[in-house]
């Protein structure tokens, strides 16, 4: 007897959760996605902040289409000089500050963030690592043991020792901050959390610390990159410059990319002592970084950043109803708190009614708004009002 693919997913593909959305999407294009009986979603989602450009945005699929009628893998990461890699890197740097000039690109936020914590080690000669309560960093055991939630990590034990969590935007917690401390890792605005900003002078406050104590700062802007805050990263909009950037997610234009970024004399302790400090067999994949150049040129050229800001604001005043409490956030990076309502239900009762959203892992009762970024004027107030019908009929 044939099986349907719903079958075959549920028995072979591995599961993360009892209750995935389990649609079958055949196509997506912009801001929509397209079930097998043409039903149309509309994605507040955007694979967690990664399809930034839009569904199947023309330019970064005909750079993709190029690159691979030349060439894919080649050899491990490092050794050969591959235009995309080369490309990507230069254009990229040209928007960061002078002194995050040296890109290591790798496939993932959590093997960035393995990276980052890896070089602040190499470079300090310190062991110990501070992050910050229900912050979210990736899955591989590195990043994994920055993760401020025990309820996740507790069944994977032993990690990696001398990690510290800190309360965010509380200032007395910075005296943690030590000698001793290898580096300081923090979302400029925390994601999973619900969307927390920072108070003001608190990311600025950490930068201090940071430098008195000789401590590396790493922003990771896997989720607020590329524009998803109002600005190319969000980390503009505090003044404050880390010393290791870790950016994913959005990065690749939808295909599979991460990275971390810092000065170029701090990046090249990886060579030696040991050589090979870090390593990667498909970290910078060309096909992936001619994606990247692609979809940076296209948040460049169209400001996406700009229309992020404004289509946030939208969502913001046009967001108002009974069981809505708050509406938090910057830019098309937002959290709507709803009152009384358990959102994994509400979650699949908003896909009947043509909406793909999300909780967030920390905050139990808000969910997330984080179309992609071309999302248009028109499209936010067919989106509101069909997250007003959800919350009328549920």
């Amino acid at each position: 007897m044939h099986k349907s693919n719903k079958e075959i997913f549920f028995e072979h593909v591995a599961q993360t959760s009892p209750t995935p959305l389990g649609i079958e999407i055949e196509r997506a294009e912009g801001i929509y996605l397209y079930g097998t009986d043409n039903k149309q979603y509309i994605d507040l989602v955007s694979g967690v902040s990664v399809s930034n450009v839009g569904h199947c945005n023309q330019a970064v699929v005909s750079a993709i289409q190029n690159q691979v009628s030349k060439y894919m893998h080649l050899m491990v990461y490092g050794e050969m000089i591959q235009t995309p890699q080369v490309e990507y890197a230069q254009l990229l740097t040209q928007h960061l500050p002078s002194t995050l000039d040296s890109v290591y690109f790798v496939n993932s936020g959590s093997e960035a963030i393995d990276g980052a914590i890896k070089l602040a080690k190499r470079a300090t000669g310190r062991a110990n690592i501070v992050a910050f309560e229900k912050a979210y960093h990736g899955g591989t055991h590195g990043a994994l043991s920055l993760l401020g939630s025990e309820t996740l990590k507790s069944a994977f034990r032993p990690l990696l020792p001398g990690v510290t969590h800190l309360r965010f935007n509380q200032l007395e917690d910075l005296n943690f901050i030590d000698t001793n401390t290898a580096c300081v890792v923090v979302e400029p605005i925390q994601a999973e959390a619900g969307i927390i900003m920072p108070h003001a002078g608190f990311l600025e406050a950490v930068r201090q610390r940071c430098s008195e104590t000789g401590a590396l700062l790493i922003f990771d802007e896997v989720q607020t990159g590329f524009g998803r805050t109002g600005s190319l990263f969000a980390f503009e909009q505090y003044n404050v410059v880390p010393d290791i950037l870790v950016l994913a997610k959005a990065m690749g234009g939808g295909m599979p990319l991460g990275g971390f970024v810092a000065s170029h004399q701090l990046m090249n302790q990886l060579t030696y002592n040991p050589m090979l400090g870090h390593i990667t067999t498909f970290g910078g994949h060309p096909v992936s970084c001619a994606a990247a150049v692609a979809a940076l040129k296209f948040i460049l050229d169209e400001t996406l950043f700009e229309n992020a800001r404004m289509r946030g604001e939208q969502f913001r005043h046009l967001l108002q109803h009974e069981k809505i409490v708050a509406v938090r956030g910057r830019g098309l990076l937002l959290a709507v708190d709803i009152d009384g309502i358990f959102i994994p239900d509400f979650m699949h009762h908003a896909a009947q009614c043509g909406l793909i959203i999300d909780p967030f892992l920390f905050h139990d009762n808000a969910f997330r708004i984080a179309p992609p970024l071309i999302i248009t004027e028109q499209e936010v107030e067919q989106t509101v009002n069909l997250i007003i019908h959800a919350l009328d009929t549920f």
